[in-house]
């Protein structure tokens, strides 16, 4: 039997990669859509500036303690079951963050988004693998799928700050309604549910221990704003949470049904690809949050004006990504590419450093944010391809998911950890006389991004010193196809 005869979805393919695409998109989308919105959001429900950070935390720690699970899940269950979950779960969370009475139940909402969302893309990953079997158009699709999850941290910018300007803050989640429900419908019409023979198992024990764990770390990154970083409390989450997850490796080293098989992460090049990723999104997502309170509260840019501003940035990172990875990839390998960008992400933050509160944006922030872009663009696609590169067909899901959980937890630690910082930060200006709350504010953010430059520059040595030098061959390091 031909490859194409036995798969189920070869003569629908096309429809269901814009359905997977669709999805993409969503998940995409609501990284950067809420973002714009916080400043609404903090004003209508009044919450703090020190809880501020959970409505972005809340999601990423969710989603990227979870994408694991969610993957094996699909693998267990059948991809079409929990992509269908993923979408129907994703939508109720959405209108219920929308009509959020209270910071607590946007929180919740947020949470829940995340866990959604984690079972909807490992899924809609794993079903465009298998359903583009010939080499070509496995190629094209990838391609665009990738150009949609590219163009939707840009279009989630700028959708968030139209509808925060012209709707509301809470349209921002009420639009995954719109793109989930029809995306379901073909969903449940398109596909065949697949499930593997035999009997699988779950590894449970191993996915409670390093959620908890990643919770723990996270949330002690948060405690040492109110309760200092020697509280008691503050290190008893943080060592708790970093036992919990050396825990976790021991578990997944002794069990049959490991949630992640060491053998993924023990590859040389793959780990510092992880590491890059995950170093890389603790020092970006800094960029995000600083930057659209400063835009809006000092610059006093309107939501969409926000919006707007970070384009160049992303549209640095969309043009480098395809460079990196066609053509620098192939000739010089993996290292330099990675090394560079994260030496030019440290750069652009470093000029970040010099916003002030009579700044332009013009000559103080864009300059940043494009040389920002363009190491980002190199160290993500470098990353991303090496990460999923050189796996059995059974352990592809699991690395793509592995990356995709990299970067999350990072961003969720980034959040907490900077904003720990410059709420610290920003107090102690006060309390010393050197400025008003305004000036404050500004002093705070380019602490922050100081401190995220040395995180660059940190994850510059590190993967300079794990990743391997040499081309990368495409041929020999692509996953076997999977039988």
């Amino acid at each position: 039997m031909s490859a194409h005869a036995a798969n189920p979805h070869h003569a629908r393919r096309w429809a269901i990669l814009a359905v997977l695409g669709l999805a993409q998109l969503m998940v995409v989308l609501d990284g950067t859509v809420v973002n714009i919105a916080l400043p609404s959001a903090q004003a209508d429900l009044g919450f703090s500036d020190a809880d501020r950070q959970w409505i972005i935390t809340a999601y990423t720690l969710a989603f990227g303690s979870l994408l694991l699970f969610g993957g094996r899940l699909a693998d267990v269950m059948g991809r079409k079951s929990v992509l269908l979950i993923g979408l129907i779960g994703f939508s109720i969370a959405s209108a219920v963050g929308g009509a959020a009475p209270s910071f607590e139940v946007l929180v919740i909402a947020r949470g829940a988004q995340g866990l959604f969302g984690a079972l909807l893309a490992p899924a809609a990953l794993s079903t465009l693998t298998t359903t583009f079997t010939d080499p070509n158009e496995r190629g094209k699709a990838f391609g665009i799928y990738g150009a949609i999850a590219g163009a939707g941290a840009a279009i989630g910018l700028i959708l968030g700050g139209f509808l925060t300007e012209y709707l509301s803050w809470r349209w921002c989640l009420y639009v995954n309604l719109i793109l989930a429900v029809p995306a379901a419908i073909a969903a449940f019409a398109l596909l065949v549910n697949q499930r593997p023979e035999g009997k699988a198992r779950l590894d449970l024990l191993g996915t409670v221990v390093v959620s908890v764990g990643l919770l723990g770390i996270v949330y002690g990154c948060s405690k040492a704003q109110s309760d200092g970083w020697t509280a008691p409390i503050t290190l008893g989450l943080l060592i708790g949470g970093l036992a919990l997850v050396a825990l976790f490796v021991l578990i997944e080293t002794r069990i049959s049904n490991p949630l992640l098989p060491m053998r993924v992460v023990l590859d040389r090049g793959r780990a510092g690809a992880y590491i890059g990723l995950g170093l890389a999104c603790v020092g970006m997502f800094g960029v995000f949050l600083f930057l659209t309170f400063y835009l809006q509260t000092i610059l006093m840019y309107s939501p969409i004006k926000t919006g707007f501003a970070f384009l160049p940035m992303v549209g640095a990172i969309m043009v480098m990504a395809t460079t990196s990875t066609a053509v620098l990839l192939p000739r010089i390998g993996a290292r330099i590419p990675v090394v560079l960008g994260m030496v030019l992400a440290a750069i652009g933050m470093v000029i970040l450093t010099q916003i002030g509160v009579g700044a332009a944006y013009a000559t103080h922030v864009l300059p940043g944010l494009v040389v920002m872009g363009l190491g980002m663009g190199l160290l993500f696609a470098t990353c991303f391809e090496v990460g999923t590169s050189g796996v059995q067909a059974h352990d592809a899901g699991i690395a793509s998911a592995m990356a995709n959980t990299t970067q999350q937890v990072g961003g969720s630690i980034g959040t907490a950890l900077l904003s720990t910082i410059a709420t610290t930060v920003a107090a102690n200006y006060v309390a010393s006389g050197l400025g008003d709350p305004v000036q404050a504010a500004v002093h705070s953010y380019s602490v922050a991004f100081w401190v995220s430059a040395g995180i660059f520059a940190g994850a510059a040595v590190i993967c300079g010193l794990l990743i391997p030098g040499g081309k990368h061959d495409r041929e020999q390091m692509a996953a076997p196809a999977a039988i």
